[in-house]
């Protein structure tokens, strides 16, 4: 639930995407991507279980020998609580930011949620976040006269910014929300009106967008993309940004 008496115009924000092994409510992260500006957080996991064969077909991702690989090529992974551990170090970093992402109020946020009550992570992690928003529904309401098709976020930042991306690729996905957010320019106002908590997200209705599991570059071991996400690097993540 929002807080009044925090300024959202004045708040740092972190966007956030997860991909997974599918789209029902058992489906297991298999990658988390933030971005903040020019620091991010860019990490792969070995889901429990099987990756639905839409999304490995869709992403790329598969699991051979207990190793994750991305379009035949084998990457780095590390376990869900390395994970977690490092983006609540990062969300602190930032100093209780607002956690912004599409479509995260029915997908992201309550398979995030299980996971951090799965390993006692959810106080710290609540203690490190000022809020939630979800631009699905935002742009709804920006939007409304419009008369978009989609409001997936590939179609918005192709009619809002005349441009396609990478879509399905989580690092891509978040850069280019990050560029779409700040072409939209919600007012606080509005902003506080859609914010919402883990505990809050399921008393408004679900939006019918779906997710879908993504895919994503290579990577290097977590030590590294820390350091990576904790220094400012503004200017080269923004040269690489795709609206």
């Amino acid at each position: 639930m929002q807080n009044p008496d925090v300024d959202s115009s004045h708040r740092s924000v972190v966007f956030f995407d997860l991909e997974t092994t599918g789209l029902g409510q058992s489906c297991e992260i298999v990658q988390l991507a933030a971005v903040s500006g020019g620091h991010y957080l860019n990490l792969y996991i070995i889901p429990r279980c099987r990756i639905e064969r839409g999304a490995a077909k869709v992403t790329g991702f598969r699991v051979r020998r207990q190793r994750l690989y991305l379009h035949r090529q084998v990457v780095l992974t590390n376990s869900l609580r390395e994970v977690l551990v490092s983006f609540i170090a990062f969300l602190q970093m930032l100093g209780r930011p607002l956690v912004i992402g599409h479509n995260i109020r029915r997908f992201d946020c309550p398979l995030l949620a299980r996971a951090l009550d799965e390993l006692d992570l959810r106080a710290k992690f609540e203690s490190s976040v000022s809020g939630y928003v979800d631009t699905l529904p935002l742009a709804r309401e920006m939007l409304k006269d419009r008369c978009l098709q989609s409001f997936r976020q590939e179609n918005l930042v192709r009619e809002l910014l005349g441009v396609n991306y990478k879509a399905h690729d989580a690092l891509e996905d978040v850069r280019a929300l990050q560029t779409l957010y700040s072409v939209l320019q919600p007012t606080p106002e509005l902003i506080n009106r859609h914010m919402f908590t883990l505990n809050t997200m399921e008393k408004k209705p679900a939006v019918t967008d779906a997710k879908v599991a993504c895919r994503l570059p290579g990577q290097r071991p977590l030590w590294q993309h820390f350091r990576q996400a904790v220094e400012v690097t503004g200017g080269k993540a923004e040269e690489h940004e795709r609206s």
